[in-house]
């Protein structure tokens, strides 16, 4: 089966949505759809190579079909044997080895947390048995957005109106603040799930993320790209590394993307924010966690 889409190298390198993994996508064939051992060969580059958190090194393997032992399936052969299942001329599965080069600590990490649920409790792969932390980082897993904010008070007030829904405040009142490559920058958005990278193929309004809230030091925002999403990778795998983080879907927050300075023509015009059907009031009970 060949993909739906048509495989545009330069356009994803022009596109912000794409950014983090700009890099990634540089090393690969620019005229046709990659293949599985072309990511192979782009993973085999990376130095310290890239393993899961069992140890083992990382490499795509075709998908398996049919009913599976528990240590063939999806998160089990991944975790004991490092081996994630790709097939080929697939975007999602494409775009979900592209994360694993550029965020390979934190990929491992929601493996290894899947892979933990999974033996606690007894249960196959299955959507239906998944619980709450299971379904919290699948969703982080598949539609997260990794938002760094500055750790001072400035970027603390910013990552309050992402908790509480202020999205004109957020996004045009305090546009220098959140826009790419501004030297007032606190906040800043990399999208990590794949199945959001698959959307970013077609940008749509209504296309929104789910955020996790992440504080860093100011200088963060103006390291070099690689800096960046090294710190990232590493910060995001420590806080998942802690049992008590990303436990409840209500420790993601919903972003709305192309809202997002930078992200969208139409946004340079305060009134695209008065979309309330896209930019939604929300309340929370609890808010989007800060950290």
């Amino acid at each position: 089966m060949k993909p739906t889409r048509e495989w545009n190298r330069a356009a994803l390198l022009q596109s912000p949505l794409f950014e983090p993994l700009h890099t990634v996508l540089g090393g690969l064939e620019a005229a046709y759809f990659p293949t599985l051992k072309e990511c192979n060969a782009l993973l085999a580059t990376r130095q310290p190579r890239i393993t899961v958190q069992s140890g083992l090194p990382l490499q795509f393997v075709q998908q398996e079909h049919g009913r599976l032992p528990f240590e063939r399936q999806y998160e089990p052969r991944c975790y004991l044997h490092g081996e994630v299942p790709t097939r080929s001329d697939n975007w999602h599965d494409l775009l979900n080895a592209l994360v694993w080069l550029a965020f390979p600590k934190a990929k491992a990490a929601i493996n290894a947390r899947h892979y933990a649920a999974l033996k606690a409790n007894k249960t196959v792969d299955s959507g239906s048995q998944r619980g709450a932390v299971r379904d919290v980082n699948t969703l982080l897993d598949e539609s997260g957005v990794i938002v760094p904010y500055a750790d001072n008070e400035a970027g603390a007030e910013l990552a309050g109106l992402l908790g509480d829904f202020k999205w004109k405040e957020l996004f045009w009142q305090n546009r220098e603040q959140v826009k790419a490559h501004s030297k007032q920058q606190g906040m800043n958005f990399y999208i990590f799930g794949h199945g959001l990278y698959e959307k970013a193929l077609q940008p749509y309004i209504g296309m929104t993320g789910q955020g996790l809230l992440l504080p860093v030091e100011p200088a963060f925002f103006g390291w070099p790209l690689e800096q960046r999403l090294h710190h990232l990778d590493a910060l995001l795998a420590s806080h998942l590394a802690e049992p008590g983080n990303c436990r409840n879907t209500r420790d993601l927050a919903p972003v709305p993307l192309l809202g997002i300075p930078g992200w969208a023509d139409e946004n340079e015009e305060p009134a695209y924010y008065a979309n309330a059907s896209y930019f939604r009031a929300g309340r929370r009970e609890q808010g989007a966690s800060i950290r």
